[in-house]
């Protein structure tokens, strides 16, 4: 599955319910997720950990479609030349751009 494919699955299944939502409440979810994903890099097993990123991933892409972002544009206008702040393929900065 690619990241457009991803995306749009989440529409499919959730973009009524999201859209009501709006970006602020579907802003909250995803950081809670993000909570619950540190919880499982901390402490949890593997599978916890997959779980995790996978909600973090899907309330990612659920933000992206309420704010009409195509998440694999977003990433190929920012680093499909490279790093942003180097431009290089292998990063070469000494700070993170």
């Amino acid at each position: 599955m690619t990241l457009d494919d991803f995306q749009q699955l989440i529409e499919r299944m959730y973009s009524d319910k999201d859209r009501q939502r709006g970006a602020a409440g579907t802003f909250l979810w995803l950081t809670e997720e993000i909570g619950e994903l540190a919880a499982a890099v901390a402490e949890g097993t593997q599978a916890d950990r997959e779980e995790e990123f996978a909600d973090v991933l899907a309330w990612l892409a659920t933000l992206a479609n309420v704010l009409d972002i195509n998440l694999t544009e977003a990433v190929h206008k920012k680093y499909g030349q490279g790093c942003p702040g180097c431009g290089n393929f292998v990063c070469t900065c000494n700070e993170k751009p």
